[in-house]
């Protein structure tokens, strides 16, 4: 399987996608995916256009992107996690 590069975005680039970070980076061990986790501000995200396989935001993204968007505020809330987990897991295992 080749390593995944995804992006994972937050306004600052800094608070909530650390939050964001550390769960996807555990979800990929657990599941034993290989992946490049890359921490941005969501205006930086046009810089990945390229490389990117997914993208992971807990803004909300206006642009359209060659790469599936999954929102990652259920990170954040708790609300709806299990199933935006199991979206992401979905979408890495392609």
């Amino acid at each position: 399987m080749k390593k995944k590069q995804i992006l994972i975005a937050c306004g600052a680039g800094i608070a909530t996608s650390t939050i964001v970070n550390d769960a996807i980076e555990s979800m990929c061990k657990e599941n034993n995916i290989p992946a490049n986790l890359v921490q941005i501000k969501i205006t930086e995200v046009g810089g990945y256009i390229d490389t990117a396989d997914l993208l992971i935001s807990t803004t909300i993204v206006q642009k359209e992107y060659p790469f599936p968007v999954i929102n990652a505020r259920a990170f954040l809330t708790g609300i709806g996690l299990d199933e935006a987990k199991a979206e992401i897991l979905e979408e890495l295992k392609k």
